[in-house]
């Protein structure tokens, strides 16, 4: 009579034992890949450094302009691509001045751009080698608000700019890429992609929907030499002199919202490396800075992402 409760616990030990065992192996590699490992190399995308180009959209501001600076110091040329020609040209002079590299600016505004400015896109890249390109332009809502009372022009806006332009513009170094088997792609996303958003709901959507395309493509292009890299990130502050980030509107760095230089840095030693993303089995994501890696490891851990909705909504 004690034959079948007794089978009954080993059976319930041994899976219970089978769930700490991956916990604790999920946890140590996420500690391992945060803290310790390194990811790609930024060199294996170029075959010839000097003549080997990088696209950056929204290069003037934060983020987007520490990519450029640091691809830059990585010895690659650098596309620039942004909406004010002159805060371009400034860009590219500080660019070619500190770190000797070439530039080309493009001048878009992705709210309205037309099949003629994404030609012109592809023409001043057509004679180029290009290995990398940043997906770092981006709009939020101008403030929390219910998706109800959102103006249409925001809804459009922010899709035409996260959705419409990593689209057109992927689309347009894709196949360059591929023809030379190499090439990286890398698109920055957000917590609101993985974590539904309250009252910026079509900023969520959006987000969403660059994690998802992420992980089909990178799907698509395993074993072509292109890799896709989707990068979920937290809030980052803009500089020292406390200005506003113009996505986060945060304007004090601190342990969870770092500078845009430490930011990127740790984006660009980390290709390749899930670190917090890999609890969740998001195959393109990544959440390279140690505390959103954290983070985001402690959020999934949890997995009480209805809480998580309540409390951006009560926030």
């Amino acid at each position: 009579m004690d034959t079948l409760p007794t089978y009954s616990l080993k059976i319930l030990a041994s899976v219970g034992a089978l769930s700490l065992g991956t916990f604790v192996l999920k946890t140590l590699l996420v500690l391992l890949q945060t803290f310790v490992l390194g990811g790609k190399s930024l060199a294996k995308y170029a075959s010839n450094n000097k003549e080997a180009w990088a696209v950056v959209t929204g290069a003037t501001d934060g983020i987007g302009k520490e990519f450029a600076f640091q691809l830059a110091a990585a010895k690659y040329n650098i596309i620039l691509v942004s909406r004010t020609q002159g805060r371009l040209d400034d860009t590219a002079s500080e660019i070619g001045k500190r770190y000797g590299r070439s530039t080309r600016t493009i001048a878009v505004d992705f709210e309205f751009a037309s099949d003629h400015d994404f030609n012109r896109i592809a023409q001043s890249i057509n004679d180029l080698d290009i290995a990398i390109l940043v997906n770092n332009v981006g709009r939020s809502h101008e403030m929390p608000v219910a998706f109800a009372e959102t103006a249409l022009n925001e809804q459009k806006a922010i899709i035409a700019i996260n959705v419409n332009a990593t689209l057109r513009v992927t689309s347009l170094v894709l196949n360059k890429m591929l023809a030379r088997k190499r090439g990286l792609v890398l698109t920055l996303s957000s917590f609101a992609g993985v974590i539904p958003s309250p009252l910026l709901a079509t900023y969520s959507g959006s987000k969403a929907f660059l994690q998802t395309w992420s992980d089909a493509l990178q799907s698509e292009l395993k074993g072509s030499g292109v890799d896709v890299e989707c990068v979920s990130t937290y809030f980052v502050s803009l500089n020292p002199e406390n200005k506003v980030s113009n996505m986060s509107r945060i304007r004090r760095a601190s342990m969870l919202i770092p500078m845009p230089e430490d930011y990127v840095s740790a984006v660009l030693r980390k290709i390749g490396v899930p670190c917090g993303a890999l609890w969740t089995g998001r195959p393109s994501t990544s959440t390279p800075f140690w505390s959103h890696s954290l983070l985001d490891f402690v959020i999934h851990c949890i997995g009480w992402k209805g809480a998580f909705i309540r409390y951006t909504l009560s926030g």
